[in-house]
């Protein structure tokens, strides 16, 4: 419709969700109602899928909240398949209703091998923010969105933030729209494998809550950010949790083989780069077709949010990874900022 975005224009955020769901977690922790070492298959308890032939891993009892928070949990897309993502496959195999939920997936997935022990290293898993979001309802009895939107972001004064829809008739108002070319099999019972946008109906959005549907401007997410910024005085958590949040993970998944320690690395929901001067830059970004976005927390304190409503174009496979670069630059050249407003945010 040729309509302007502003900073107030609501996108899907999709993997920038993954560190709402770790404040969330950690606040849960800071009220004693929860440890980093819980082991997760002990506080939820879906009943297991195994297929004929097969038996439950029992590594999966091993997995502890921790583990999830740092893409510690066993699982490697890259070895196996992203669970999120066999909608269509996993409420096949249940006999459930089309697209399936986040419990039929876990019930499914609790029949699956893992990749490799809990612990031992660190591949990045949208199944494992999937269960901290079950964890989340489970500790709290609060619906996981109702329990984000009061607890962590009605205190630093978002209210627009919400899980997106899937389909374009769940379009929110101020929401943008979404393009991609390419088209996907439908997940939804109406009109089920059928071909149709990838962006309203290939995949499951309401699904991904935790790990990858929130929509939010980008406003909503320098207001989050920012909120991590004085970790004395932070309204989401207390200092230590919100310094463990950026602190390197034991062995290789903050380590090379060697002991060496690796430049990069995922802390609790936040990738984490270190520079010769130990100063850290934190940041997390989202890919869906139809959607680019990243959120970075500089080293010199500022917080960058840039969102885009897609995510490829006839000669870039990622918009955000061309822009990006340039918006730093840019910003390095402004020398003086507005003072910041009464809720923090400049």
């Amino acid at each position: 419709q040729r309509e302007p975005v502003t900073p107030e224009s609501l996108f899907r955020i999709a993997s920038i969700s993954k560190p709402i769901t770790a404040v969330a977690i950690l606040q849960l922790v800071d009220q004693g109602k929860l440890s980093l070492d819980d082991k997760v298959f002990e506080i939820l308890d879906h009943e297991p899928h195994v297929e004929e032939g097969s038996k439950i891993d029992e590594r999966q009892n091993e997995i502890t909240i921790q583990h999830l928070l740092q893409h510690r949990g066993g699982w490697d897309r890259d070895q196996s398949f992203d669970a999120m993502f066999r909608s269509t496959q996993f409420a096949n195999a249940l006999g459930a209703s089309h697209p399936a939920t986040p419990d039929t997936i876990i019930r499914v997935m609790r029949g699956k091998p893992l990749d490799f022990d809990p612990g031992e290293r660190y591949a990045y898993s949208n199944y494992g923010y999937c269960l901290l979001g079950r964890v989340i309802e489970k500790i709290s009895g609060e619906a996981y969105e109702d329990y984000v939107q009061q607890h962590v972001l009605q205190p630093i004064g978002v209210t627009s933030m919400s899980v997106g829809a899937t389909r374009l008739e769940g379009r929110k108002p101020n929401e943008v729209r979404y393009y991609d070319p390419h088209q996907g099999d439908s997940v939804f019972a109406e009109d089920l494998n059928s071909r149709v946008p990838q962006t309203y109906g290939a995949w499951h959005l309401e699904a991904m809550d935790s790990h990858g549907a929130w929509i939010a401007s980008a406003s909503d997410l320098a207001r989050f950010a920012s909120a991590l910024d004085d970790p004395e005085n932070s309204p989401l958590l207390s200092s230590a949790r919100i310094n463990d949040m950026f602190a390197r993970p034991e062995g290789l998944a903050g380590h090379k083989k060697n002991g060496d320690l690796k430049p990069r690395y995922y802390g609790q929901g936040w990738s984490v780069v270190t520079d010769d001067s130990g100063e850290l830059t934190a940041s997390h970004g989202g890919s869906l077709p139809g959607t680019n976005t990243i959120l970075v927390r500089r080293s010199d304190g500022k917080n960058v949010a840039l969102l885009f409503n897609t995510r490829v174009t006839a000669r870039l496979s990622r918009v955000t990874g061309t822009i990006l670069p340039q918006a730093m630059k840019a910003i390095d050249q402004i020398k003086d900022w507005p003072e910041p407003s009464e809720d923090g945010t400049r």
